[in-house]
């Protein structure tokens, strides 16, 4: 019973993690730019990304988790050195989106208790690496994201409630929206690689193998678990919408520099804007968690003495980043070419696990056969994927170079 008790914490823990990932400052700021700009069609942009998430993080959690092989083990069983490459491109996104994990919560600490920005940046990142000193760091780890998440979901309901958003505009906007599917087409991708690109779809999958829940016997709650993390970051989408949605049909025209904060102010005043700030900290605080950890675990199974020290490896990760944001202050340039590079890695990991998901010599000698249809569908995501990485990693450089 308790081993069973411990496997199911493990599953909750790894969708949770995974879905804490995604749910960063960017995240927040982005949904609330969405809104604004597509009011309630951002619905139909939120309904197609998930689908297409759903998809990538299907095939990705499947390959790794039924091998038990993490991302860059299964990539160098393909081809000798490419693990390296992957592995180069993760930990290198995951530091630069943790120098800004690291400024979203000072912003919030600044927002909800007027604490200094410099000072700001030492107690986020001290907040994140408590977990990580705890002698039982991973289940630790897996309560704070589930606590912190909830956290996030009760307050934007509560905002929910006090904006009344037109929910039935959304619903029809979702299926059928008025700003048109070729206009929403880049917002889409823009989502899809904010879900799962980069480390993010890697969190839960590498958490669920350190807890050894692998092997095809497992497959079902590995979906499960893997459906579960897309459905928490969805359900916090789709209410930060909302509140913002109720925010934005009233012509509110929200301050660019830090929207979602803006809306929650323009919605429910004050009490609004204190609400924006803890979510804001808690989406901060979380997303340092799995950034560190999820860009560790791509280094461990290199050398046995960073597996051996694996904590103290992520403490030192989440002092670089903080110490590079307290130096620099606002890192933009890198951020924004983080941002765009990260949207890179989910073609080249997708497409790595597509291929390795049809090699019997990386699967096993069991009977596994991955559907076709799955296989299928992923090839679509890594097209889009591709396209979109491509294209905004260019617009980038043209736009700061």
């Amino acid at each position: 019973m308790g081993e069973k008790k411990k496997g199911g914490g493990a599953l909750l823990g790894a969708a949770f993690l995974m879905a804490t990932s995604a749910i960063g400052p960017g995240f927040l700021t982005q949904t609330a730019t969405f809104t604004g700009q597509y009011l309630a069609s951002f619905g139909f942009v939120i309904l197609v990304s998930v689908v297409l998430s759903a998809i990538a993080q299907m095939n990705i959690w499947r390959v790794l988790c039924i091998t038990g092989l993490r991302g860059q083990d299964v990539a160098n069983k393909l081809l000798p050195g490419l693990g390296y490459f992957v592995s180069f491109m993760i930990v290198l996104g995951g530091l630069v989106f943790n120098i800004g994990n690291v400024g979203g919560g000072a912003l919030g600490l600044n927002t909800v208790l007027g604490i200094p920005l410099k000072l700001g940046y030492v107690i986020a990142g001290l907040l994140a690496i408590l977990v990580f000193l705890l002698k039982n760091a991973k289940a630790a780890m897996d309560m704070i994201t589930k606590i912190l998440a909830a956290v996030m979901i009760l307050l934007i309901v509560i905002v929910i409630f006090i904006v009344q958003p037109p929910v039935g505009d959304a619903l029809k906007n979702t299926v059928v929206p008025e700003a048109g599917v070729t206009t929403l087409f880049p917002a889409i991708l823009t989502l899809m690689g904010g879900t799962v690109g980069g480390y993010i779809t890697f969190a839960g999958a590498h958490r669920l193998i350190d807890a050894g829940i692998t092997g095809e016997d497992k497959l079902k709650e590995i979906n499960k678990s893997s459906v579960m993390g897309i459905s928490i970051a969805t359900i916090v989408r789709i209410g930060l919408f909302l509140a913002v949605l109720g925010v934005v049909v009233k012509g509110v025209a929200l301050d660019a520099a830090n929207p979602a904060a803006d809306a929650f102010k323009q919605g429910a005043g004050q009490l609004g804007f204190r609400f924006a700030g803890l979510v804001l900290l808690c989406a901060a605080v979380t997303s340092i968690i799995g950034a560190a950890y999820t860009s560790v675990s791509f280094l461990k199974t290199f050398h046995p003495s960073i597996e051996k020290h694996e904590n103290a490896v992520i403490i030192g990760f989440i002092v670089v980043s903080t110490c590079v944001m307290f130096l620099v202050g606002s890192p933009v340039v890198l951020l924004v070419l983080a941002g765009a590079f990260n949207g890179l890695i989910l073609p080249v990991t997708l497409g790595i696990c597509l291929i390795a998901a049809h090699r019997q010599s990386i699967m096993g000698a069991h009977s596994y056969k991955h559907p076709v249809v799955l296989t299928l569908l992923g090839v679509v995501v890594v097209g889009l994927s591709a396209y979109m990485g491509v294209t905004t990693f260019a617009t980038k450089l043209t736009e700061l170079f």
